[in-house]
């Protein structure tokens, strides 16, 4: 009994240890293993007392490292704004290794930057504010909006969410409906949640697509938010919803984990991407290629909301959507999710007109055409060619632990659209770019490409009218 009481509190302080999710630690027979922990052996009391106790350390060790990878101010761009009003911020953010410019940087090889080891700091992957720990992790605004709508309350209480909200996308974000473009934005400035998306679509959609948005905002267990006693919610929890994340099928800036890496230390944080313009893709997930928005749809459920592990969820409560109906139904809104409009590109090719666009944003398409390299992986008219591409920026560094995460090779990641993008920052897969400015800088390094600054202001003016 003895020998079995000691096993039963190692597998607790496993369980919660800072690694509760490493899904990489020693397994009972040695090695290493892809499988959370099922059994928790501490009380749900004790388990939040010391998370809440350890919190500060975590995040001002997290701060600290955004602090010094970049410029977190307030800067917005004069007279560029989201579709529904938010400023753009302006600025490249990265911040530069002492003693160095863009210039000298982009005049060095990949080689001679990884030996001197001055690749920017805000260039390697991105970390979750707790790397081991991970999970959803939500913007204060939202968790205030669907706690005021819905008295649910997505607070967690061993995290807070880390990028300040000037660099966050437009909240509420709008709403493009493919079958309804002379509405414009049918928002109408709201979150659309359980409580409202009746009254919001009931006469513009149908009843299957009505259906598919009542799914798209029902709460469902997930990971950190479920009635189990390993949740980092204070209350039992009824869950999360699609829409979330994806709010008013856009995005609002929440983070995660990728559930399909193992181990801990190598997942790639998450940011998460627009709904917006799905029916022009062909890939979903950023490395997973899945082949439609119905697997991405039915698989979300049992791999971002529980890391990818059924086990756990069928402890936490999994939702086995019904494909034939429900998948479909929740698939068929997001296939009506529009771009924002963008009045200066030609419908036919997604190119400039030339009597509307400026005439720095018309050198900005030449570049982006040419001498930027791209539409290579970027092509008119929706500016994605719905493949994978490995940026082998690893070329840059020499692998490093930052905060838990170990910044080693990317991968092939899944070409996202460019079309609405000042409406969805941060960027890159992981958001470790804060504006388009840093966009820009980064490709401008890893592509070398040598663009003049007077180009890089020019490609600029053309990202932000696409």
């Amino acid at each position: 009994m003895k020998g079995k009481a000691l096993r039963n509190v190692c597998l607790g302080l496993l369980v919660f240890s800072p690694f509760l999710f490493a899904l990489a630690g020693p397994s009972e027979v040695g090695g290493e293993t892809s499988y959370a922990p099922v059994a928790v052996q501490e009380d749900f009391d004790a388990i939040k007392e010391r998370m809440e106790a350890a919190k500060p350390e975590v995040m001002k060790k997290h701060a600290e490292l955004m602090n010094r990878r970049y410029d977190l101010s307030d800067r917005p761009a004069q007279g560029v704004t989201m579709s529904r009003g938010k400023p753009v911020q302006e600025g490249v953010r990265v911040k530069l290794p002492e003693g160095t410019t863009w210039e000298e940087l982009a005049a060095m090889t990949p080689e001679e930057i990884r030996e001197k080891g001055i690749f920017p700091e805000g260039f390697y992957p991105l970390p979750h504010p707790n790397h081991p720990e991970g999970g959803m992790l939500f913007p204060q605004f939202h968790i205030d909006e669907i706690k005021k709508q819905e008295g649910r309350d997505l607070t967690r209480f061993d995290l807070d969410y880390d990028i300040p909200d000037h660099f966050l996308p437009d909240y509420p974000p709008a709403i493009y409906l493919t079958t309804r473009p002379d509405l414009g934005d049918v928002s109408q400035g709201k979150v659309v949640t359980i409580d409202n998306y009746f009254e919001l679509f009931n006469g513009i959609l149908n009843p299957k697509q009505l259906e598919g948005v009542r799914l798209l905002v029902t709460p469902f267990p997930q990971q950190q938010f479920n009635q189990t006693k390993d949740r980092r919610s204070e209350r039992p929890h009824r869950g999360v919803t699609c829409f979330d994340c994806h709010v008013n099928g856009h995005t609002n800036g929440a983070t995660h984990l990728v559930g399909d890496i193992r181990p801990q230390e190598f997942r790639h944080r998450l940011d998460t991407p627009p709904l917006r313009g799905v029916n022009i893709q062909r890939l979903f997930g950023s490395q997973r290629a899945l082949k439609s928005v119905e697997d991405f749809t039915e698989f979300e459920q049992r791999a971002a909301y529980f890391d990818g592990d059924p086990v756990i969820a069928t402890k936490k409560g999994l939702n086995p959507l019904e494909r034939g109906h429900q998948v479909h139904a929740m698939a068929e809104f997001q296939e009506l999710l529009n771009f924002p409009p963008a009045p200066k590109l030609n419908f036919i090719d997604g190119k400039l007109l030339p009597e509307k666009a400026a005439k720095e944003e018309l050198r900005g398409q030449e570049i982006f055409f040419d001498k930027g390299k791209c539409s290579i992986c970027h092509p008119a008219p929706y500016y994605t060619d719905n493949l994978m591409h490995d940026m082998k920026t690893e070329r840059f560094y020499k692998p490093r632990m930052i905060n838990g995460r170990m910044a080693s090779a990317d991968g092939p990641i899944k070409t996202f659209p460019l079309r609405g993008i000042k409406d969805s920052p941060p960027y890159l897969h992981d958001g470790r770019l804060l504006t388009l400015d840093d966009v820009v800088e980064f490709k401008n390094l890893t592509l070398g490409t040598k663009l003049t600054e007077q180009e890089k202001q020019d490609l600029l003016a053309f990202l932000r009218v696409l």
